[in-house]
């Protein structure tokens, strides 16, 4: 059976799962998780919170629209690779300018078709995201556990996914200007900005207290990026140092170093949330949102007593914290993505409450 293909996954607990490659060949160890949605694969392809890590996506078939030049979230995607059960190769769209295998080969990202992805996403859910394997099937399994046991899981992705400079969108006589931390920033929300009248300097992830000052911005925006919020020091302290002086707003992993800013603990989830259609309560309103979510860790809320934030926001499939507020001063964080690339757009309206913050709050340096 091995014979009819040429790609191999192998796990850290000894499975093995054969299939078809597409995209680039080469050889990877990644972390591998799943990916929910219904749609977006070139959003999720194109999210760089996905940095080092192999993505299983539930549903079946992907591939089918193609890809749209103005449907990237990041002008050079870092996923490491995506894992399907059929590929197409033929998309049937009026906007579609490559297919998905053209562009995965072009940035290097590996694909495998043809994989038991219900199987495979079970294995996910119950023991939990874990180190795999992308190589070619004639790969013995006693090298590939070997391979797998003596690789690092890299702690530098938010450096590499960030700008190296800052940038600037929106209207120079926009009513807001926002500084956004780049820790690896969506696209969407830069446009969600934007439409709102603002004008956004992205500048990088280490940028410091004096120089975000410097720019002297009406609100600070925390983004979304890859991996563990405790690997980025440096923009902890940053925001801790400015909590007070300017309205904060953290999306996913600036949610984490916003709390973890005001002195909360993060953890890593067994498998994280990842897809379209995850219910979140807004406990201040009582409005269940569906939301659209993509991250390994999250808030302990046991942290929280002696810390000035409140839990404003709780996922009712399994309780943990989705958003949080600041008593003492203008800043608040959400765990999802109200810019919704892919997902609902039930939360859009959070980047109308960061609006109104910065209406309220005049900064002062």
């Amino acid at each position: 059976m091995n014979r009819m293909y040429d790609r191999k996954l192998i796990l850290e607990d000894g499975q093995e799962f054969y299939g078809s490659a597409f995209g680039a060949a080469e050889e990877k160890i990644l972390e591998i998780v799943f990916n929910t949605s219904m749609a977006g694969y070139q959003e999720i392809l194109s999210d760089p919170s996905y940095t080092d890590q192999a993505v299983v996506m539930t549903y079946p078939l992907i591939g089918n629209y193609g890809i749209a030049e103005e449907d990237y979230e990041t002008e050079i995607p870092t996923i490491g690779a995506l894992i399907v059960r059929d590929y197409n190769d033929e998309p049937s769209n009026f906007r579609s300018a490559k297919t998905l295998g053209e562009v995965m080969e072009q940035y290097g990202i590996c694909g495998i078709s043809g994989v038991d992805t219900r199987k495979l996403t079970r294995s996910i859910r119950n023991l939990g995201s874990r180190k795999v394997l992308l190589t070619g099937p004639e790969t013995r399994l006693e090298e590939g556990l070997r391979h797998l046991q003596d690789a690092q899981t890299p702690k530098d992705a938010v450096s590499r996914v960030s700008c190296r400079a800052p940038r600037t969108a929106g209207n120079a006589d926009a009513r807001f200007h926002v500084a956004a931390v780049d820790c690896g920033i969506k696209q969407n929300i830069v446009r969600s900005l934007t439409e709102r009248d603002c004008r956004v300097t992205v500048v990088p992830w280490n940028s410091t207290p004096e120089f975000l000052c410097s720019l002297a911005p009406d609100g600070i925006l925390l983004s979304n990026g890859p991996g563990d919020p405790e690997s980025v020091p440096e923009t902890i302290r940053t925001v801790r140092a400015l909590i007070g002086r300017f309205p904060i707003f953290g999306i996913c992993l600036g949610h984490q170093i916003l709390s973890l800013a005001c002195g909360a603990r993060t953890y890593k989830l067994k498998f994280g949330h990842r897809g379209g259609n995850h219910p979140v309560r807004d406990l201040e309103t009582g409005k269940i949102e569906i939301t659209s979510q993509n991250h390994s860790f999250a808030v302990d809320e046991n942290s929280l007593p002696g810390t000035p934030l409140l839990v404003t926001h709780r996922n009712l499939l399994d309780g943990t914290v989705e958003g949080v507020r600041c008593t003492a001063a203008p800043a608040f964080g959400v765990q999802y993505h109200p810019e919704s690339a892919p997902g609902p757009q039930d939360s859009r309206h959070l980047f109308d409450r960061f609006i109104q913050m910065m209406k309220e709050n005049a900064p002062h340096a």
